[in-house]
């Protein structure tokens, strides 16, 4: 009896395997899997005439915080200072602006250089600890 079970078991796993495979190689899946997940448009194709994406200027030390900083700077993880939080910066408000852009810009400890925010200019990141800077004081 044990055999027979044995049996059934191995043929029903088989057949499993067998229809998932076949499901796997239907024409429309493998279309599915070769479908381009982009296009090349070169200048000079009717498709080069849409418009470039513009940057809409620079972004504001709050958008820049509320993106990239929040992640650290909002939950206290690997250290970082939480925004608001006096105690824990007073002694870096204490070094100065410069210092303050110095690290963040280069990075320091476990914050990689701009903090993520590699897209960022200078003048962003200085905005972004005035934003912070200021709301934990």
């Amino acid at each position: 009896m044990k055999s027979i079970m044995k049996l059934f078991g191995s043929t029903l796993l088989s057949m499993g395997v067998v229809f998932s495979v076949s499901a796997a190689m239907s024409e429309q899946a493998i279309n599915d899997r070769l479908t381009p997940v982009g296009k090349v448009c070169v200048e000079g194709d009717s498709c080069a005439s849409a418009a470039a994406p513009t940057s809409s200027g620079p972004k504001s030390g709050e958008d820049i915080y509320n993106s990239t900083c929040a992640g650290c700077h909002g939950t206290g993880a690997l250290g970082a200072p939480k925004l608001g939080d006096t105690a824990a910066w007073a002694p870096r408000i204490a070094q100065g602006d410069d210092v303050l852009l110095k690290h963040a810009i280069s990075g320091l400890n476990s914050m990689p250089p701009k903090g993520t925010c590699s897209s960022c200019s200078d003048d962003e990141i200085a905005s972004t600890i005035k934003y912070m800077v200021d709301h934990s004081k």
